[in-house]
């Protein structure tokens, strides 16, 4: 899965050239290119790679003070200019800020799940070390689930089946012995420990396709990745580092009908 970039020199440097770019550019240039970043967030959320959402969300904040910079330029640097300028920057941060909050909903409305017996949410107990702690193996077992990573197979030459028989992959699908068809997933897949769960990682790594095959569901969840399995359930994490969620907390607006079964 894509990490967020570090901050280094390099990408400091980069950072610094795109705000002077779009700041001795002519206006009619950065002012129209801000909010055709956005739209591209908004429309190509679930389809752009998370380092490529990251550049865009990084490179409207960092862009928009050169492109008013532009546009008071253009006004004639007075002091209208600079108001003109100074109220835009109001506005389009105000933006900028909505438009953040839109693109995490996911991720918070994720934490609001998972409610203990005894009425204290579960979510209160991740902290930034939370990976660590989750595989520890010692602890009270109320706290700490302990994560069993996945095994991840390429699956140019098939897939050993803890069924029995094996998986082929053919043209972008998975074929089982009994008949079942997967299409539209990627050459990476793994199951669970006991070979109930199948997991195929999407094109591009853009999600994960969860087939229980007691069941017979198959739940496509763009954006989200496989962190391991807990008693046979999958658990699932949007970016590394955060706290994995079980799949029934996942489940909801992200799943996508099972109709790549046949």
């Amino acid at each position: 899965m894509a990490r967020r970039p570090r901050f280094s020199p390099a990408l400091w440097f980069g950072t610094i050239a795109w705000g002077v770019a779009l700041a001795l550019a002519p206006w009619w240039i950065g002012v129209p290119l801000l909010p055709a970043m956005a739209a591209v967030l908004l429309l190509l959320e679930h389809r752009l790679a998370p380092e490529h959402r990251w550049l865009l969300r990084h490179g409207l904040g960092w862009g928009l003070p050169g492109a008013l910079f532009a546009l008071q330029r253009a006004l004639g640097g007075g002091i209208f200019a600079w108001v003109i300028a100074l109220l835009g920057m109001l506005v389009g941060y105000t933006l900028l800020a909505g438009l953040e909050a839109w693109l995490d909903r996911d991720a918070r409305r994720a934490v609001k799940v998972e409610t203990g017996a005894d009425g204290t949410n579960q979510s209160d107990a991740a902290t930034s070390d939370w990976p660590r702690l989750a595989r520890a193996p010692v602890g009270p077992p109320a706290e700490i689930i302990e994560l069993q990573a996945p095994r991840w197979c390429e699956a140019a030459g098939g897939i050993d089946d803890p069924y029995g028989g094996r998986v082929a992959h053919r043209d972008g699908a998975y074929c089982f012995d009994d008949g079942t068809r997967i299409d539209g997933v990627g050459a990476q897949a793994a199951f669970s420990p006991s070979g109930r769960w199948f997991a195929a990682r999407l094109p591009n790594d853009r999600g994960i396709a969860l087939r229980d095959r007691d069941t017979g569901k198959l739940h496509r969840l763009l954006g989200w990745q496989l962190d391991g399995w807990y008693r046979e359930q999958p658990w699932l994490i949007r970016r590394h580092g955060d706290m994995p969620l079980s799949l029934r907390a996942v489940l909801g607006d992200d799943a996508v009908a099972d109709d790549g079964v046949r």
